[in-house]
């Protein structure tokens, strides 16, 4: 690919200067300009009104400049700053980027100095993804327009991620608009003092998601019964039924770790909205009811909002200080107000309620509803209000972040043995590490959004936010099914849905109009109970390779939802591909999201198992798969190793000492086995296990390999019922046929098949 500056290339080689220092410093004819090399690959680039240096607030990024040998040249007035990863050329206060080969990465486009906006000049077969999470159905954003602003069901993240191995992070949380045209793909922020953006060169996708996350933080663990099968709606009236809906479970025999709690436990007087506090008459002994689903080995999750109606304590306390938001905010004309969670105090104040009358009973995860935050109707003097790190206007689209930042870091000081567990809504740059996973906001039940949902997951994972899920069946049923769980057609929808949900972050049901408890859809033995038990089931079994993948999510900045693009990125097939994933790099998922019991699936270049039945086809191709309503297209990839675990009512009911290992042959592999105690914080002091595992296809030879690491209660012998997949074993929900049974006490074991 051609270079930006042909005529630089010669003094790139001859240099004229070599230097420790990471920051560089230049004045243009409007603006002075700024270059700071965090690393060889990551580079801040900010551009300051002529003599008027500042910094401003920015929550998401923490990475520590590192020690970068940077090479400098200069030819005809352009200069040249290189590292072993990057060529970055000034130009006046034009910005360009190439990788250390010379071929063209990202190159601004010359402009008059704006301390708001900046254009970039792309180029023609480039794809563009990220931005947050949207609701438009788009999968690729080039040629696209997207207003960034935080609302329900809208994430806003000004964050691209290139096909051409970079992503661009415009570093302003106001309100900003991406436009990309025939001029160049334009951020432009609403405020702002200086214009601030990073350059993150990964050369790939997992490249970029790793500079991502070096940049802005790494996603801690989760704790194991979150990965389980979670039962909510809106809304539980009482504690009997919240109680009497876990046993309901526990006596079908169906897996579930944990019930929601949505609003309301307060009360339906919205003068008293979101106290922090049961005082419904229908929680009379809230801790009573925590020792009860601890009896049944369930978890519990409540909704908190950020914002109090005007008879709590929580707002008395927090209007004392001057900490509440002036704006109107849902429920409208009942004086609620928002918390200023860019204050401190503020966020004290707002966690010491959560501690004292959630945690301290033993509710282990909060649903942070509502980070934009909830905003109408809105005025214009709204955004003149000074929060603590400048105007509502300056910082809008950083709510989420300070919200959720502030929960997860006073639980990690007051409550240190129990991992931070948050819902929430709302999500900016940097937010992963705050132990969030975010959904998709109340989305309507219909087959188009159920759709959608698809690529706004994954232009969510793209950003470098690795745990996404939505309302199991839609949030609103009330327009397509008014009937709700009433309505045959809506089963179909819901488990389809639920399918879908199977391979997310969350596995989740929730939602308004109608109940979605299993058990409201029929008995055991009708289709839409049994495809749902299944699907739950086939959750569980998945477990040690969810887990195992959690894990490399924390430790190698891995992503769990993974577009095409990540691992097949020559393919030309591939980069506007909208409707089907990698769950982990084995698992290709192909969701059902049309009344239709069949469609169209394109398998990448190499070989592919049907998960269902068995049967090897190859890739490079598309492939059309039946339906049935209790199935998905689901394959796996040749060279797998896939741990099956045992049948369980919650997740750590049984250990891991025996599993089934599946083989996908057709290409070498390998997997890493992963436990921890589940909860806590010790794997980070190194109380955990890792068993890696090989899979040689021409020896067909499976090496386990010594045992690296211990934690309280591991098991210490294991038995692995290793098989080989083909049709007639190790196919669908089975997870006790083998092949050979092999006894593993840490030691490396080597199992012909």
């Amino acid at each position: 690919m051609k270079a930006l500056f042909p005529s630089l290339l010669l003094s790139c080689l001859l240099l004229c200067g070599c230097t420790d220092s990471g920051t560089f410093s230049f004045e243009a004819q409007d603006c002075d300009v700024e270059v700071t090399f965090l690393s060889s690959d990551i580079v801040r680039v900010a551009k300051f009104p002529s003599g008027l240096r500042s910094e401003r607030f920015s929550p998401s990024v923490v990475m520590e400049p590192e020690r970068v040998n940077v090479r400098k040249s200069v030819k005809d007035g352009v200069t040249v700053l290189e590292t072993d990863a990057l060529k970055v050329f000034v130009d006046g206060s034009r910005v360009c980027f190439e990788d250390c080969s010379g071929n063209q990465l990202l190159s601004e486009r010359k402009q008059e100095y704006s301390p708001v906006d900046q254009t970039f000049v792309l180029q023609d077969d480039e794809a563009l993804y990220g931005l947050g999470q949207h609701q438009q159905g788009v999968m690729n954003w080039r040629g696209k327009q997207v207003h960034l602003c935080q609302v329900n069901m809208e994430i806003a993240m000004p964050l691209v991620h290139s096909s051409k191995g970079y992503a661009l992070f415009w570093n302003n949380s106001s309100i900003t608009d991406f436009n990309d045209s025939e001029e160049g793909m334009t951020f432009a922020s609403e405020s702002g003092e200086y214009s601030d953006y990073y350059f993150v060169y990964g050369g790939n996708a997992d490249g970029v998601i790793s500079g991502l996350r070096r940049l802005t933080g790494q996603a801690p663990m989760f704790p194991l019964w979150s990965y389980g099968f979670i039962q909510s709606r809106e809304r539980y009236a009482t504690q009997d039924e919240v109680v009497d809906v876990v046993r309901r479970y526990r006596d079908l025999g169906v897996p579930l770790d944990c019930i929601v709690q949505d609003w309301r436990y307060w009360g339906d007087d919205h003068h008293w909205w979101n106290a922090v506090e049961f005082l419904s008459s229908g929680f009379p002994d809230p801790a009573g009811m925590m020792e009860q689903l601890r009896d049944l080995n369930a978890n519990a999750m409540i909704s908190i909002w950020p914002s109090f109606g005007p008879e709590t304590n929580i707002y008395k306390d927090l209007d004392a200080q001057g900490l509440l938001m002036p704006h109107e905010t849902f429920p409208q004309d009942h004086g609620v107000r928002n918390y200023d969670p860019w204050n401190p105090k503020a966020r004290e104040i707002y966690w010491n309620y959560i501690r004292k009358n959630m945690a301290d009973i033993g509710i282990a995860g909060w649903w942070l509803d509502a980070t934009e935050p909830e905003h109408n109707p809105i005025k214009p003097e709204d955004y003149d209000y000074v929060t603590a790190e400048g105007t509502f206007r300056d910082v809008r689209n950083s709510f989420p972040i300070v919200s959720t930042g502030g929960v997860y870091d006073s639980q990690r000081r007051d409550v240190p043995d129990r991992r931070v567990m948050i819902l929430t809504r709302s999500a900016y740059p940097g937010q992963q590490r705050y132990g969030t996973h975010v959904w998709s906001g109340d989305v309507h039940a219909t087959w188009e959004v159920l759709e959608d949902q698809i690529p706004a997951a994954l232009n969510f994972s793209l950003c470098g936010m690795p745990y996404w899920n939505s309302d199991i069946g839609g949030f609103w049923t009330w327009q397509q099914y008014p009937d709700g769980v009433d309505d045959p057609e809506y089963h179909k929808l819901y488990v389809r849905w639920m399918q879908f949900a199977t391979f997310t972050g969350m596995m989740r049901s929730h939602g308004s109009n109608t109940p979605r408890e299993i058990f409201r859809f029929g008995e055991r033995g009708t289709c839409a109970f049994d495809a749902q038990e299944k699907f739950i089931n086939l959750r569980y079994r998945l477990l040690p390779y969810i887990y195992a993948n959690a894990w490399q999510v924390t430790s190698e900045d891995a992503t769990l939802m993974r577009h095409l693009i990540m691992d097949w990125p020559e393919d030309v097939n591939v980069p506007d591909i909208d409707d089907e994933y990698m769950f982990g790099k084995s698992f290709l998922v192909a969701p059902v999201v049309t009344p239709e019991d069949v469609r169209e699936v394109y398998l990448p270049e190499g070989q592919w198992f049907d998960f269902w039945n068995g049967v090897a086809l190859e890739g490079g191709r598309k492939v059309m798969r039946n339906t049935p309503v209790d199935e998905i297209p689901l394959y796996v990839r040749a060279g797998s190793v896939i741990p099956v675990g045992p049948t369980v009512q919650y997740a750590a009911e049984k250990d891991w000492s025996d599993i089934q290992l599946r083989i996908y042959p057709g290409a070498d592999g390998e997997f890493t086995l992963y436990e921890d105690a589940g909860d806590g914080y010790g794997y980070e002091k190194g109380e955990r296990s890792e068993i890696r595992m090989t899979w040689d296809d021409a020896a067909k030879v499976l090496t386990i390999h010594p045992r690296e690491g211990k934690w309280a209660g591991m098991p210490v012998e294991r038995t692995f019922r290793v098989v080989m997949v083909r049709p007639e074993a190790g196919t669908g929900l089975d997870n006790g046929s083998s092949d050979v049974i092999a006894v593993y006490n840490g030691a490396k074991t080597e199992i012909s098949l």
